[in-house]
Parts: structure tokens; sequence; C-alpha cells
């Protein structure tokens, strides 16, 4: 076992005081930091890992993403290659053949968009928002794919007719203080003021009226699956995911948008957010489970004086979220604080002691 360092990634959607704080990393420059990644092809010396794991900052929202199955993955990689289409061009949507499942556990409130409202749910919203109330009979009694396909199609001088009395209404009011987080026209408006440039609306805000807004809290957990849309709002969070590039955006970002791919891969039916919370068993490991093969996230919560002892599955990296701790392994000790890493070898078994209250973070895979 061994302490090891990350990477942080300077997206500007992220914060400036969170994870310096975290990792006592001074920010002098005032420059965004997004994320911290843990895993995958990282660390030398290793073999490369089927995850990748993260403390992000969401500041700012994200884009609108679906990530593919790992057929679909295969099957397009392969197709982009032949195309001759450069793995880092703007216009490549498939960079590597691998699916990308995601679990994301907050560390604060966090909010997201995850999946397509439920039918009545959604019916309502379109009856209840003036400027939305073209698209109920288009939506119908339920007609996903019909109601995405329109409003992802629509011609942008139609997307900026549609949506600009809506934007007018909202802003000045959002500016007032008058929505909740809860509410989508906070999130529009948001979303208008960031993303909407050179006098066109950004069409990803038909979504955000769209699909579930979910509030999630410290200690729960929340999986997305191949084909579910869905994106970050605001909040911290820990994430792990499989180890893949994979990403298919539908709006909210001046990125690369290909509509005709999006919509090759977009579940279109009513998702109900399956919020988890992690199971215990005799020890303060709580694992949340996941159907994925990729990766295991687990939350170690001890109290001082308290230990646990754990084999290391594959090469299993712990994040000290807080406290201090001495992780011990054969004749090898380590002392660990808040925003240390460690990563443990196959088998090795480790056995974490503290005098005080400590959170870690583990990233492994199931066992099989």
């Amino acid at each position: 076992m061994f302490k090891v360092k990350g990477v942080f990634k300077h997206y500007d959607w992220g914060g400036k005081t969170f994870l310096p704080a975290l990792l006592n990393h001074s920010n002098e420059e005032k420059k965004p930091y997004a994320e911290y990644w843990l895993g995958s092809n990282l660390h030398e010396g290793i073999e490369k890992m089927p995850y990748l794991f993260k403390v992000q900052d969401v500041e700012k929202m994200l884009s609108i993403q679906v990530h593919p199955s790992k057929e679909a993955a295969k099957i397009k990689f392969e197709e982009e290659n032949k195309k001759g289409i450069p793995v880092d061009a703007p216009n490549r949507n498939f960079k590597d053949a691998n699916h990308k499942p995601e679990l994301l556990a907050p560390l604060t409130d966090f909010y997201l968009l995850h999946g397509f409202k439920p039918v009545k749910e959604l019916q309502q919203i379109l009856n209840n928002t003036p400027e939305l109330n073209f698209l109920t009979h288009i939506f119908g009694d339920g007609d996903y794919k019909k109601l995405y396909s329109y409003v992802m199609n629509m011609p942008q001088e139609e997307v900026n007719n549609k949506l600009a009395p809506l934007i007018q209404r909202i802003v000045p009011e959002y500016n007032a203080g008058k929505y909740s987080k809860e509410n989508e026209n906070f999130w529009a408006a948001r979303a208008a003021l960031t993303f909407n440039k050179d006098n066109n609306i950004d069409r990803g805000i038909f979504s955000i009226y769209l699909f579930n807004i979910v509030k999630m809290v410290h200690g729960q957990a929340l999986f997305q699956p191949a084909g579910l849309p869905h994106a970050y709002l605001e909040g911290r969070t820990m994430e792990i995911m499989a180890d893949s590039d994979n990403v298919l955006r539908g709006g909210l970002t001046p990125k690369h948008i290909d509509v005709n791919e999006l919509l090759q891969h977009v579940i279109f039916e009513a998702t109900i957010p399956n919020i988890i919370s992690g199971q215990k068993n005799d020890t303060p490991e709580e694992i949340y489970i996941t159907p994925a093969d990729d990766f295991q996230l687990s939350r170690i919560k001890l109290k001082p004086g308290e230990g646990i002892s754990i084999a290391a599955i594959i090469s299993d990296i712990y994040f000290i979220y807080e406290g201090r701790l001495i992780a011990r392994a054969d004749e090898d000790q380590i002392d660990l604080k808040s925003g240390d890493a460690l990563l443990v070898k196959p088998g090795t078994v480790v056995h974490f002691g503290t005098d005080e209250n400590a959170t870690i973070y583990r990233a492994t895979a199931p066992l099989k």
C-alpha cells in the first residue's frame, strides 16, 4: 500500500475553494477546481483499473449527457475509426470502446437532472407552463421519443422564438429570488444566463422541464446507467464510473452536439429516481450496491477508537474525506489525513484506526 496523488481538472464549471481546501492546495490564481481524479491509468506501476474515481465541485451547471451501452460503444468506436476521425477531434462522439455507467455520492446538498419525468408530471408541467403548452399534443399520452426528438431537432430560429417569451418572464423573477432550487424555472433561468450565446437560446432549456429535478443529501447515492439523460446542476460529490470518455451531449453546452447519434442511445421512458443508501453488515463500511461490474463505492465512517480491516479486491483506492487515521498492512504503517488517498494492491489486508471521527470513501470492484 502507498499514498497516491490525483490529478486536478480545471473545467470552468468548478468552484474555486472546496477542492483546494480539501486537498490543502493553494489557489492564489483563483482558478476553477472542478474535479480531482484518482484511479484508471493515473498511477504508475499499477495495472490499468476498470474505474475512474473523482471528487467533484459543481458550481455551474454541466451539460446534459447520455452515455452509450458497452455493445453500442464497441460498434460506434470502430465505425468512427474507419471514417478516420481523430480521437481528439471536437466532432468525435466515441473516444473508446467502453460504456460509462456512473454512481454519485454527494458530500453536500446536490441537484441534478435525472431521466424523464413520469407521464402525469410531465403533462402537468407542460400544461402549467404557458410558453410550453405547444408541446402537450406532441407528448400526448406519453410519447417520450416524439417529444424529445421534436425539441432536439427543432431549427435554432424556432428554438429562439419558442423559448424567448419564457426566458423574458422567468429571468427577472429568478433575479428577484422568487424560485426555489426544486423549481424548473430556477434552473432554466440560470441556464439562460449561462449558456445563451450569440443571441441563440440553448435548446437544453427544454430538457429542464422534461427531466426529473432531483435533490440529494450527504450519505445518499444514485446510479446512472447507459441511455439515461442527466446533468449535474450544483453541489459537491464523490463519483465513480467505468473508465470511459464516451459522452453524447444534449444541450447546456457550447460543445459538439450530434442529435442523430444522441437519439439512438437515449432510453425513452419515465424514470423514478432510485436514491440508495449504503448497505451495512457488521462493520462501519456502507456499500452502495449497483448493477455495475466495473466499480463499487462504499463509505466508511469511524468513531474515535474504532477501526476496520479490509482485504483489497482489486487495486482499491481509499480517499480520506475527513479526519486523521493510521493505515497498517503487514509491517507498513502510513499516517493519513483529510485529502489523502491510499492505494492498496489486490489481496492486501489493510487496517484503519483513528482517535477521532473519520470518513473514508473506498473505490473497488464488486466480488465476482
